[in-house]
């Protein structure tokens, strides 16, 4: 009987290997993988994706430029800047059966900067049965004539078609909208860099439902709870009159970098996965002599659906692969030809359980670079991060976690701060972690303005919806300069703790002025009665009775300096490279808190609503307090600016994450 079983067996896996397709091939120019469904073609000449063919629907079109390509690499990362690998690569072509039995085949293309002697590997991997690429990328640089080199500004690949296929912009569930029309473009009118006025072709479906303006930024996601991203042909022009997507999943995210606050652009037209950039003043690593990271698994995924399959429901398809134990153990079967891949033998699972405070709403953990802010956590080549949802209960579990040594973060929507703890193990004999979580406090609360949740959303402009279009953008995605300040705030912010209301009083970016240039709406810039923001409170006998010190915490979910997005060194040449932040009580200054370079990023103007996450704590005597009607004063410079090199305006601002007045 066993013998059957076993000759069973072997027929079974020889009828499965004469039903399954999986070809890896090499032509005088191109390097193939195939399956049943796609069919994919890496060009030896540029050592990038030329062909995705899924179902005999070509989804790149033809080669032109740098479009008709993807998924392939490009970077911020050589002395001159920008490069795209692959002219001079050499590769190798994989092929194997994984341990489950799934026959896979890869293309490895290695390329390396000869001025320089650094190096980009690119690998992409093609299961049978499914419709999708795994991509790996490396970056190498061994030169001790140059120990440092630069800093690495961006590295990113890209599915980058030239076809009218695609219909829609997908960044994320409740965001998405049509692609504007080549006519649209044609007739757009410049705003500001990266951003244009396209309301001229009044009937343009993008205009006609979405918005007038258009911006890459305005497709920018959150990390945090982000799964996937694409585009999708809605059939009207597809060869066949069926639905088609093509999707860039999460299925991990450890090798990315800022953790669950960092904030990206994914869609425009081009479905990005962006490994590294400065977008919205996050961190980048230094290439320094030694650097040697591989980022990745990511999975671009390709999905066809019926002529009446939505782009909600395509969509839902791939998410379905945002899991980091999906494909783990083909991951583990390919760790052999991808260097700096852990497999699951040097993996655990984390496990916590915690005493969480009251009033806790969507507390999050995080693992990240030992002793280290997660979101500056590029000091360590080999930084990893990972975070999930603890439940009602306190309990948490993330798996998949490379074992190591990790600093421990949580934060929670209406707690103000964080739970820090470092020199974290995790191991496969690690005992789960038991934690009490005591929210910070520097005594009784006595008001609160916002809702600390690492976000200015909550206040004017912010979450709020756009309602002069069909598909109601969140008002903060669209060009900042609609929402105009001095017709909301005449003036100036004036805001009533009692009775004023963040969504209507509290504006979501704090201004030094409001700016004129790259302002399509207003031309002229507005100096008076924006950079100062009074709030007013009322105190009783009782509250003040038996007290000695106020402390009014000030947490910003963002801040643009006039450092922009550089992060390590202040700018000499720019006075407000940190900026003087002042609090007045009662007509008193009591401090001027100096806000660092380094947490400067372009956020608002940029269609931010989260960006780096920091603050600071006034301490003060209550005896600059009395019964009655009390006003702080928040002070940005008057007439602050900064030098911009592109179509910005040259503005200092920050947002608000949440304010506290609290007596001890």
């Amino acid at each position: 009987m066993l013998r059957f079983g076993g000759k069973f067996l072997a027929l079974a896996a020889l009828l499965k290997a004469c039903a399954a397709f999986l070809n890896s091939t090499e032509t005088s120019s191109q390097f193939v993988l195939q399956n049943d469904r796609l069919y994919v073609a890496v060009d030896k000449g540029n050592g990038q994706v030329v062909d995705v063919v899924l179902d005999k629907q070509d989804l790149l079109g033809p080669v032109s430029g740098n479009t008709g390509k993807g998924p392939y690499v490009d970077c911020s990362c050589i002395p001159s800047g920008a490069w795209t690998p692959g002219g001079t690569a050499k590769f190798q072509l994989i092929n194997g059966i994984d341990s489950t039995g799934t026959p896979f085949g890869g293309v490895r293309m290695s390329d390396t900067y000869a001025a320089t002697n650094q190096s980009i590997e690119q690998w992409w991997f093609l299961r049978e049965g499914e419709t999708g690429l795994h991509l790996f990328t490396r970056v190498t640089y061994f030169n001790q004539a140059t120990p440092y080199l630069r800093d690495l500004g961006e590295l990113r690949t890209l599915f980058r078609p030239n076809t009218n296929l695609w219909t829609h912009l997908s960044g994320s569930d409740g965001n998405y909208a049509p692609i504007p029309s080549a006519n649209a473009y044609k007739n757009e009118v410049v705003v500001q860099d990266a951003s244009w006025y396209l309301g001229k072709t009044a009937d343009d479906p993008y205009v006609q439902q979405y918005s007038d303006y258009f911006t890459k930024y305005t497709f920018a996601e959150l990390w945090r709870d982000h799964k996937v991203h694409g585009q999708f042909s809605d059939g009207t022009t597809s060869s066949d009159g069926n639905t088609y997507g093509a999707w860039l999943v999460h299925n991990t995210r450890e090798t990315y970098y800022g953790g669950p606050l960092h904030y990206d652009l994914v869609v425009d037209g081009i479905v990005y996965n962006y490994l590294v950039s400065g977008h919205y003043g996050a961190p980048v690593p230094n290439i320094t002599h030694g650097f040697d990271r591989t980022w990745g698994p990511q999975y671009y995924h390709f999905n066809k659906g019926t002529p009446n399959t939505t782009l909600a429901e395509l969509r839902a398809d791939a998410a379905k692969y945002a899991d980091p134990e999906w494909n783990a153990d083909f991951y583990d079967s390919i760790a052999k030809y991808v260097p700096n891949y852990a497999p699951k033998s040097k993996r655990a699972t984390f496990k916590a359980t915690i005493q969480l405070p009251s009033g806790v709403k969507r507390p999050l953990a995080i693992l990240s670079e030992n002793k280290q802010d997660f979101q500056l956590n590029v000091f360590d080549k080999s930084s990893l991060q990972y975070w999930a949802d603890i439940d009602a209960s306190g309990h948490v579990e993330i798996p998949m976690v490379k074992a190591g040594t990790y600093r421990l973060t949580m934060f929670a929507d209406g707690i103000f701060g964080w739970f820090i703890q470092d020199d974290v193990t995790v191991s496969a004999t690690a005992a789960p972690l038991a934690l009490k979580w005591a929210p910070e406090s520097a005594g009784k609360e006595i008001w609160r303005i916002g809702v600390p949740d690492k976000s200015a959303g909550e206040y004017k402009h912010g979450y709020a919806l756009d309602t002069s279009k069909p598909l109601q953008p969140e008002q903060y995605r669209i060009y900042w300069a609609k929402w105009d300040f001095p017709t909301d705030f005449p003036e100036g912010v004036v805001f009533k703790v009692g009775e004023s209301a963040e969504a209507e009083d509290f504006n979501y970016i704090h201004w030094s002025w409001f700016p004129g240039y790259a302002n399509y709406l207003r031309p002229e810039p507005v100096l008076e009665g924006v950079n100062n923001w009074t709030v007013q409170f009322d105190l009783s006998a009782a509250q003040l009775e038996g007290v000695e010190t106020a402390t009014f915490t000030v947490d910003l979910a963002g801040a643009h300096t006039a450092n922009g997005n550089n992060k390590w060194a202040a700018l000499p040449a720019e006075k407000y490279s940190s900026v003087p932040y002042t609090v007045a009580v009662n007509g008193e200054d009591v401090e001027t808190w100096v806000i660092p370079a380094y947490r400067s990023g372009s956020c608002g103007v940029r269609s931010g609503i989260i960006c780096q996450n920091f603050g600071h704590k006034f301490v003060f005597s209550t005896e600059l307090l009395k019964e009655g009607t009390n006003e702080f004063v928040l002070s940005l410079p008057y007439n602050a600016t900064d030098t911009e090199t592109a179509i910005l305006p040259g503005v200092i601002y920050v947002q608000y994450d949440a304010l506290r007045l609290e007596f001890s």
